[in-house]
């Protein structure tokens, strides 16, 4: 009698490992996966448009077919590794940013410590697409404050040497530093990460 069981079960295990695999599979392809929600304009996976829940015929495996894996393709494999090294790259200063602008370690309209605003000028401002004329005559320190336009949210300040000063968002900079540090991968990067991919 065990015996008998132990059989049936080896026989249902083929069938169980391919039911598993189109049903990971399917979720995959519905847009389930999420990705590491390491900034909040993290976008969950879009889903393919493409897919059929239709069976291939012909015996070459495809991306509907359970047995096929994205990592096969040396493409993605390359893809893959280089938003891995730009998630790597770029945390420490989203990391920052995000605590200097959503903790209380800064009140509103309180300048960043000397670390801080160097951090923010040197992998930040320094790459905003007009950078220039956030800057122009000179800084004399990074603020942080509420956005003159929508108040419940915090932004920084480039405080000018004239007493005058403009916010800067940190997003665009991040977005040149991309598009400027890895140019072959940038746009991926940005459309896939970001909820807004234009300036």
């Amino acid at each position: 009698m065990v015996e008998r069981m132990a059989a049936t079960l080896l026989r249902a295990l083929p069938l169980l490992r391919v039911r598993l695999l189109h049903q990971h599979h399917f979720r995959l392809t519905a847009g389930s996966i999420t990705r590491r929600p390491w900034c909040s304009a993290a976008e969950s996976a879009p889903t393919d448009k493409n897919s059929s829940s239709s069976s291939q015929i012909n015996t070459g495996l495809s991306a509907e077919d359970p047995k096929y894996s994205k990592w096969d393709d040396s493409d993605f494999r390359k893809w893959k590794e280089k938003e891995a090294e730009i998630l790597e790259d770029i945390e420490p200063i989203i990391c920052l940013t995000k605590e200097i602008l959503h903790s209380d370690r800064y009140m509103d309209g309180e300048r960043l410590t000397a670390e801080d605003e160097k951090a923010v000028v040197d992998k930040l401002l320094s790459y905003h697409p007009h950078s220039e004329d956030k800057i122009g005559c000179g800084i004399d320190s990074i603020m942080v404050d509420r956005h003159p336009q929508f108040k419940c949210s915090r932004c920084l300040f480039v405080v000018r040497t004239d007493g005058g000063w403009i916010d800067f968002s940190y997003q665009k900079c991040l977005r040149a530093y991309i598009q400027d540090e890895y140019p072959s991968y940038g746009e991926r990067f940005i459309k896939e990460h970001f909820k807004h991919s234009s300036g």
